[in-house]
């Protein structure tokens, strides 16, 4: 069984990541299908909003703080090589750097960065909206199971 520090950042990465699944899962099941209901010029609107409020300090520091975590034992499973739970520590490691962070970086930013760009009441923001939701969540739902992933894997790895 994983003991000492190396259990204690387990612990931390179940939670990192369980919260981050949580906050993604609640976009995917309900806050995306909510904004899309609404006319594009209000739901783009409110999706700058959110955008804008997600990269405070709160949210940031549980997503990238789960980044830098995930990173950390994952480096320090190669470099220690445990005799149990290896396999699920460096799996839920990659899980949410590529599959949750990485996802974000490539795929979800660029999509938010497009619709800044946008004045919310153009014709441009209308078009490009449906477009924007449909993709967006898309991602999304990858970055929510990979998340959900990592902390089952981390679970797996303290049994």
């Amino acid at each position: 069984m994983i003991d000492g520090p190396h259990f204690v950042l387990t612990v931390l990465g179940v939670l990192g990541t369980g919260l981050v699944a949580g906050v993604f899962c609640g976009f995917s099941t309900f806050v995306m299908k909510g904004l899309a209901k609404l006319p594009a010029t209000q739901g783009a609107a409110a999706m700058q909003a959110i955008n804008g409020a997600a990269t405070t300090p709160a949210f940031m520091l549980v997503f990238v703080g789960t980044a830098v975590l995930c990173a950390v034992l994952t480096v320090v499973t190669f470099v220690v090589w445990p005799d149990e739970g290896t396999v699920e520590l460096l799996l839920g490691g990659a899980l949410y750097l590529f599959g949750s962070f990485g996802v974000t970086a490539v795929a979800n930013v660029p999509r938010n960065e497009k619709l800044a760009k946008l004045d919310p009441g153009t014709p441009e923001a209308a078009a490009y909206w449906p477009a924007y939701v449909r993709e967006w969540t898309r991602w999304n739902h990858v970055r929510t199971v990979a998340s959900a992933a990592a902390a089952v894997s981390y679970v797996l790895a303290l049994a």
